[in-house]
This record gives C-alpha cells, sequence and structure tokens, in this order.
C-alpha cells in the first residue's frame, strides 16, 4: 500500500490522538471520520443528479408490467 507523509500541527495532532482508539492507526481514524455520510438529506440534495430520464423509467414500467403478467416470459432486459 502506497503511503504519503503530511505534516500538522500539535493542536490538530492532539485532536485526532483524541479520536484515536485501541490499535487503530491515524489512517483508520482519518477514514472513520471523514467517510461521506449517506443520508436522506444527502440524497435529497443530490436528486437532481440521479435522476433517471423518462425514457428509462418508462421502460422500466413496461418491465414490470410485462414480468407481473408472466415471469416465465420476462423481456431481457437491453443496454441502450
Amino acid at each position: 500500500m502506497a503511503v504519503k507523509t503530511i505534516t500538522i500541527d500539535i493542536e490538530a495532532y492532539n485532536l485526532l490522538a483524541s479520536e484515536k482508539m485501541a490499535k487503530e492507526s491515524f489512517s483508520k481514524v482519518i477514514k472513520r471520520r471523514l467517510k461521506p455520510v449517506h443520508t436522506a438529506d444527502n440524497l435529497l440534495r443530490n436528486l437532481d443528479k440521479i435522476m433517471l430520464s423518462d425514457s428509462t423509467l418508462d421502460k422500466t414500467e413496461e418491465l414490470i408490467r410485462a414480468r407481473k403478467e408472466s415471469m416465465a416470459n420476462s423481456p431481457v432486459i437491453e443496454k441502450e
């Protein structure tokens, strides 16, 4: 695994050290404390970035209807 050396002041070091659990590396502390939080609020704020097109939604509804009619004859989903 590649490593990178960083310089932090004593106050930052003490804050980081205070978050450290037994046998936990500073890298793990940073990852644990700074990883993105997946919440409903984050989802709502980013909805415009993940909205599906109307054609995709229409195809999805079409597939759902077809599967309700016959699970054995469900259409194959094709990539666009």
